[in-house]
């Protein structure tokens, strides 16, 4: 069975979004190029473990002088919002990130299965702009801050009367007075 390989090389616009209300929403990671939009679907933790990486790697391209800091070609806010195709081509297993200083683009590799070289699985290597890439890293964390919030005892997602199994039996409590 032959693996599915997308190769956006550079793309026009990269985002993040969700669908559905928090708690249930989908997280999804789109790119479009001049021709093909590819969507892809990635867990919340993936988002803000993205948004991590993306920010670790611009710190360190800035300190070793390989970039500037400056942000003024960063994409507007209203490119960031998804668009059509809205069908995942896949689900991300793994994910990558890298800087070729050669042509000052930044690559974001997806991988379908735990194993890049997995048979069957999908892959998809994004190209981006330093500047589109910090949008992204803005626009995710801001994606995964608008969600529900997180209890302060155990880190579980605190729905209404949230039951902290770390304020044994007293959790709404102790969260009301902290």
């Amino acid at each position: 069975m032959a693996s599915a390989m997308y190769e956006l090389n550079p793309v026009s616009r990269i985002t993040v979004g969700t669908i559905g209300r928090p708690g249930q929403r989908l997280f999804l990671l789109q790119a479009s190029s001049v021709d093909e939009t590819l969507t892809l679907k990635l867990e919340k933790e993936q988002v803000f473990a993205l948004a991590r990486g993306i920010d670790e790697l611009l710190e360190q391209l800035e300190q070793q002088e390989q970039i500037s800091g400056t942000s003024v070609d960063e994409p507007p806010d209203e490119e960031l919002e998804l668009g059509e195709p809205i069908e995942p081509a896949f689900s991300v297993a793994q994910m990558g990130l890298a800087f070729d200083g050669a042509v000052g683009m930044m690559v974001l590799v997806l991988a379908e299965g735990l194993e890049i070289e997995t048979e069957g699985a999908a892959t998809a290597r994004l190209w981006a702009t330093p500047a589109q890439m910090r949008a992204l890293s803005r626009h995710a964390r801001d994606l995964v801050a608008a969600g529900r919030p997180t209890c302060p005892l155990c880190g579980r997602p605190m729905e209404p009367g949230h039951a902290c199994p770390r304020g044994n039996g007293h959790g709404q409590r102790v969260l009301e007075e902290g």
